[in-house]
């Protein structure tokens, strides 16, 4: 197979419809006719001698020859974007580019009304999807340009992705209002002795702060657990459960509730938020801007 033989789009169109699961999102996502892309999928099938997707249903799912190749062909179109895009400046007023940022969605609530406000009024054609971060394959994703960037608590990640801190967000309580053991203070004695609420994406395990008071050698009481904070404050509205949660979305679902927010009666670390890049995007225009519009919707908060 020799370079000069290849149409470099062809592996644009792989990777669409890799990504989108068949012909007709991936001809939505890259603007072209689905006889189009279908013409693509079968020079490429003879190129690879092997059909790539075998048809499911609705669905395209790769053959393990094409999951075999899209990661390198993923960082290879990659550092080619980067390279050109390196090369020429990003204008954000004129650019229909889409941005996939990860956030977790305690962060999605408080982020994204004064994020799209800028969005918005500075780049009106540009698309941003936000997605659930799957931490295991954040770094692999950052890197292949999947995910443009990321908001998330400190992960572990290799020195490959940069990282800043953009917002210190405390524990609190979160109480309804004519709850009959807690009025407007809290005191670690009536904290353990109450019911509580873990939020949680996972199955089993202790939350952050199960971890502290196990250390101080203390327990509390879980009574309910479930995924999201929204739901969880619900609760707290019609029941006597209360809920340890960050600060800053408890200030956005309180009054949805007229929950009352309290100090949390112990020493705990902040629920930090940090944004997420790789290294290979730190000079890209387009990286660089969107980084700085995340950055500055956190300190407009």
């Amino acid at each position: 197979m020799h370079l000069n033989r290849i149409d470099l789009n062809l592996f644009v169109v792989l990777d669409a419809i890799y990504t989108e699961g068949g012909i007709t999102p991936a001809a939505k996502k890259l603007h072209l006719t689905q006889p189009a892309i279908s013409h693509a999928l079968g020079r490429l099938r003879e190129m690879f001698g092997d059909p790539l997707f075998e048809r499911e249903g609705r669905s395209m799912v790769p053959t393990p020859l094409a999951r075999r190749v899209i990661e390198p062909l993923r960082r290879t179109l990659r550092s080619l974007e980067i390279t050109l895009n390196e090369a020429s400046q990003f204008d954000p007023a004129s650019s229909e580019k889409r941005f996939t940022i990860a956030v977790r969605d305690v962060l999605e609530s408080t982020l994204l009304p004064t994020f799209m406000q800028r969005v918005t009024k500075l780049a009106p054609k540009v698309e941003i999807a936000v997605v659930r971060a799957n931490r295991r394959e954040l770094e692999s994703e950052l890197s292949m340009g999947t995910i443009d960037a990321a908001m998330d608590v400190l992960l572990p990640l290799t020195d490959s992705v940069k990282r800043k801190r953009v917002a210190l967000d405390p524990l609190v309580v979160v109480a309804r209002k004519d709850h009959p053991s807690v009025k407007r203070k809290l005191n670690l004695v009536t904290y353990l002795k109450q019911n509580h609420i873990l939020v949680s994406s996972r199955r089993a395990g202790p939350g952050l702060e199960d971890v502290e008071l196990d250390r101080q050698g203390l327990q509390r009481r879980i009574r309910l657990r479930c995924q999201h904070y929204f739901s969880a404050c619900r609760v707290v509205s019609q029941t006597d459960l209360i809920l340890t949660m960050p600060e800053s979305y408890a200030r956005v679902a309180g009054p949805m509730f007229d929950n009352q927010i309290i100090a949390l009666p112990f020493d705990m670390p902040t629920m930090d938020a940090y944004l997420y890049w790789h290294g290979n995007a730190e000079t890209e225009p387009a990286n660089r801007w969107l980084r700085e519009q995340l950055i500055q919707s956190f300190e407009k908060q």
